[in-house]
């Protein structure tokens, strides 16, 4: 008990020591670096509108750096901004520009190092290759923040914001563009990624290597070079997030390559060159989606297995469903298909007829890829209604036994 007494004691008397320390014209102090230096672990540092080019800032005692009317953090086009040291720092309200750049290290507006509960919320970061970095954190919380840059190609560009090898991150509610890939996940493990709207970035709107046990829920990825990329992962929870206008030669609107053990579900995949292309994925639970207006709703290649799509809306696709394989060891039951044909005489809302989403034409532009500039020919017409007399080409196994008659309410 006596013990107990004194460790609150203890906390109680750190509480009541922390101050207040003002940075700005005619303030207690003109500079960042000199604040932190006098401030004591707990302090908090107001920081006024200004601009403050101090070289690199580095926070090494727990801190809450708190921006009044966006101080701009400016990097001067040579350093890293802030770079975050210390367990439990809080940093919100900064403008962050201009940092540097190296071929050798990853120079970022804001980056943690081996820390534990940072915040970093309520940022704007203009013109950074690599906004906000987190290097071997753990439960760190990164929100709301505005991370623009104007990366033209690949290799001069970095993430918005990127984690390696880290644990537990809260990616939430932030708006990211221009960037090389928005979020960058390397070794990331029981993560959420929440309310993110990704546009514009040059390669990934998210992009996932060697990550499991995450979840990412209602984000938008619209309009990146190839929209999302799931990779080299087990047991990732995608659910009700937008995938859209993501077009080009080697676009998707979601990647998964070598994935298993995940669920797929409400999410929206809309005016895509390919809704899902997956390869070598397996034990994926795929429910309650729409695809609507893609170039493919879905492409599955023959290594795929024991994929479950289930409950899915499939509407003004150019082809539902594509793959290059004769042998499908994958599920389709009880989809929506505005292609379907079929009746329902016992009016249990069940089509009658199993639907073969697959058509002969898909299966020879899969081969062929020329042979799209035969598309909405009288030819290719011949070869589908062929097809559904006499299967020949396309997998005798991929159907959907109980196509519903109406869409589903999603």
């Amino acid at each position: 008990m006596k013990i107990a007494c004194f460790i609150l004691s203890v906390l109680l008397s750190f509480i009541g020591n922390a101050a207040t320390l003002h940075i700005g014209k005619q303030k207690q102090f003109s500079s960042i670096n000199e604040a932190i230096r006098s401030a004591n672990a707990g302090d908090t540092l107001i920081i006024y509108s200004d601009t403050y080019k101090e070289g690199n800032i580095t926070i090494n005692k727990q801190l809450h750096l708190k921006g009044v009317g966006y101080p701009v953090i400016d990097g001067q086009n040579k350093y890293e901004a802030i770079s975050v040291k210390a367990d439990g720092t809080v940093i919100e309200g900064l403008k962050v520009i201009n940092t540097g750049s190296s071929s050798i290290e990853d120079i970022a507006g804001i980056k943690l190092y081996g820390v534990k509960k940072a915040v970093i919320r309520n940022n704007i970061l203009d013109n950074t290759i690599w906004g906000i970095y987190a290097l071997q954190a753990e439960n760190c919380t990164i929100e709301k923040n505005n991370i623009t840059s104007y990366g033209k190609a690949e290799q001069q560009s970095g993430n918005g914001i990127h984690c390696w090898k880290s644990d537990s991150m809260k990616i939430i509610a932030n708006k990211i563009s221009g960037h090389r890939d928005g979020i960058y996940f390397e070794f990331v493990t029981n993560s959420l990624i929440w309310r993110n709207n990704s546009q514009k970035n040059i390669r990934y709107g998210l992009h996932f290597m060697f990550s499991n046990n995450d979840t990412y829920i209602t984000n938008i990825f619209k309009n990146n070079g190839a929209g999302v990329a799931v990779m080299y992962s087990y047991n990732v929870k995608m659910i009700h997030n937008f995938f859209s206008e993501n077009w080009g030669d080697a676009a998707y609107g979601l990647l998964l390559k070598e994935i298993r053990d995940s669920h797929i579900e409400g999410n929206y995949f809309q005016r895509n060159t390919v809704g899902i292309y997956m390869e070598a994925a397996s034990r994926i639970e795929i429910n309650k989606n729409l695809f609507s207006n893609n170039g493919w709703g879905m492409k599955m290649q023959a290594n795929c297995m024991d994929l479950s799509v289930s409950q899915c809306n499939f509407m003004s696709n150019t082809f539902d469903v594509s793959t290059n394989g004769s042998l499908v060891l994958n599920k389709f039951d009880g989809n929506y298909w505005d292609k379907y044909e079929g009746y329902d005489l016992d009016k249990d809302k069940i089509g009658d007829v199993p639907y073969r989403p697959v058509s002969m034409y898909s299966m020879i532009v899969e081969q062929n890829p020329p042979a799209m500039v035969l598309f909405r020919s009288f030819i290719t017409t011949l070869l589908d209604k062929t097809e559904k007399v006499i299967p020949s080409i396309t997998p005798e196994n991929l159907k959907d036994s109980y196509p519903r008659m109406k869409p589903f309410d999603l």
